[in-house]
C-alpha cells in the first residue's frame, strides 16, 4: 500500500515527520505540498490506502487541505487522518471530516495501527458470512449488526430486509417484489410495510443507512459502493 503525506514542505521534509516515520514501516509514500494539485492522473490507477494531512500546529490549515483532497473524486472517500500537536487537540470536532488523528510527535507504531483502523471503518466487502460497508458489518451467520463494533438491534424482518438489499446492491426493487422476496410469498400486507422499514432502518442506522435509496415512482435500492 501507499500513503499520500499532505503538508507545507517545511514540514514534509522534517527527519521526524510523517514520510519518514511511514517509510520506516516500509509503506510507500509520497508527498504534496499543501497548496499543490491533488488530482494527478496516477491516482485513479493506484488511488491511495490512506491520506495523513499534517496539520501540527496549524489546524485551519489542516482542515483546509481535507477539504481540498474530498474535492477531488478519487480521493474523496479514502481514509484520512490528521497530525495535530497536542496543543490543537482541544479544537478536533466531530465534524471536522477526519478519520482519525495523531498527536506530534509520531510513535510509528500507532501510525499504523490508526491508519490500518482509518481503512477497516471505510473498507467494504461482501461475502458468505459477512458484508462490510463503510462502518457497519452485517453478520450473516450471527444475524446481528454492528456500527463501529456496537451492535444495533433489528427485528427479523429489518435485517432480513437490510441483508437482501446488500446482498444486491445497484438494482432497484419495487415494492412488492420486496414483499416476494424479503417477506415472501404468503404474506399479505400491505405495500407499505416496505416503506414503514425502510424508515425504520434509516431511524436505526443512522447515516449507515444513507446507501439505501428512494427510487421515485419505483422503489428502493442500495447504492453500489
Amino acid at each position: 500500500m501507499w500513503i499520500l503525506v499532505v503538508g507545507s514542505s517545511s514540514i514534509l521534509d522534517r527527519p521526524d515527520g510523517g514520510v519518514a516515520a511511514l517509510s520506516e514501516l516500509g509503506c510507500r509514500v509520497k508527498a504534496a505540498d499543501l497548496w499543490e494539485a491533488l488530482d494527478e492522473p496516477a491516482y485513479i490507477e493506484e488511488p491511495p490506502a490512506a491520506v495523513l494531512v499534517e496539520a501540527l500546529d496549524q489546524f485551519d490549515a489542516g482542515r483546509a487541505a481535507l477539504a481540498r483532497v474530498r474535492a477531488v473524486d478519487i480521493l474523496a472517500e479514502i481514509p484520512c487522518l490528521v497530525a495535530i500537536t497536542l496543543g490543537q487537540a482541544q479544537r478536533l470536532d466531530g465534524n471536522d471530516g477526519f478519520d482519525d488523528f495523531i498527536l506530534l510527535p509520531y510513535l510509528p507504531a500507532e501510525l499504523y495501527v490508526r491508519i490500518r483502523r482509518a481503512e477497516w471503518r471505510r473498507s467494504e466487502f461482501a461475502g458468505k458470512e459477512r458484508i462490510k460497508i463503510s462502518r457497519m458489518c452485517i453478520d450473516l451467520a450471527g444475524h446481528e449488526v454492528t456500527v463501529d463494533g456496537r451492535r444495533v438491534d433489528l427485528t427479523h424482518q429489518e435485517f432480513a430486509l437490510l441483508k437482501f438489499l446488500s446482498q444486491h446492491r445497484g438494482r432497484v426493487f419495487s415494492r412488492e417484489q420486496l414483499l416476494n422476496r424479503v417477506w415472501g410469498v404468503s404474506y399479505y400486507g400491505g405495500s407499505r410495510t416496505v416503506d414503514i422499514h425502510v424508515r425504520r432502518l434509516r431511524m436505526k442506522l443512522g447515516s449507515m443507512a444513507d446507501p439505501i435509496e428512494t427510487v421515485r415512482g419505483v422503489g428502493y435500492k442500495m447504492r453500489a459502493p
